[in-house]
């Protein structure tokens, strides 16, 4: 049980810090990478984690969670710049104007993540129950071969299409996809760290 907390929170506090990063754009290696990618790919790892201590359904559960309590940041967050600032300690523009492109981003992390990481889920269980529920470190390349591409596919176009050029969108593309795949494989080891949910009848479809 203090496993599964541990998990869960940490998914949905990665989620939320990686909203919050990508409002800033990095040059590392020529390449043009929103920093919230530094951390997000992380996500991947624990909601196969979760999904292998509390089935299918808990992992849908905790991606709609995550969800929800993105869209309460980026509110609460519009509400704390439009509200009037105490002139003592200064107008404090800068909160305002780092903070208010947080919708968008929100908005395109959001779309990505339900996508992604739902088709995530549907893949890690049907490659267990059709293809092997040994290999674990299989489960989690195939699941995330196709979700991690997905993800970045959406996420770069509906967060940056229009804002930068095509060339700096594709480039962030390119850079989060390589990332997220280099973290995958540092990170494949930490699904052996969790117990397997106890087998359940087919029929409730939440392995």
């Amino acid at each position: 049980m203090q496993t599964i907390v541990v998990l869960v929170a940490s998914y949905i506090a990665l989620q939320i810090f990686s909203d919050v990063g990508s409002l800033r754009i990095v040059m590392l290696g020529g390449m043009s990478i929103d920093a919230g990618t530094f951390i997000y790919p992380l996500t991947f790892t624990l909601r196969d984690m979760v999904h292998k201590t509390m089935g299918k359904q808990g992992a849908r559960l905790m991606i709609i969670t995550a969800a929800a309590f993105n869209l309460l940041m980026a509110g609460y967050f519009w509400l704390v710049s439009v509200l009037p600032p105490d002139m003592g300690v200064g107008a404090q523009p800068e909160f305002g104007q780092v903070l208010a492109p947080l919708w968008r981003l929100v908005f395109a992390s959001i779309i990505a993540e339900v996508i992604s990481e739902l088709t995530d889920t549907e893949i890690y269980s049907l490659w267990k129950k059709k293809v092997t529920a040994g290999h674990q470190w299989s489960r989690v390349l195939a699941s995330n071969a196709v979700s991690i591409p997905l993800d970045s596919l959406i996420f770069c176009w509906i967060a940056f299409g229009g804002l930068f050029e095509g060339s700096v969108v594709w480039s962030i593309f390119f850079s989060n996809t390589i990332i997220k795949f280099a973290t995958t494989l540092v990170s494949l080891p930490a699904i052996y760290l969790v117990k397997e949910k106890e087998a359940c009848p087919t029929a409730t479809n939440n392995c």
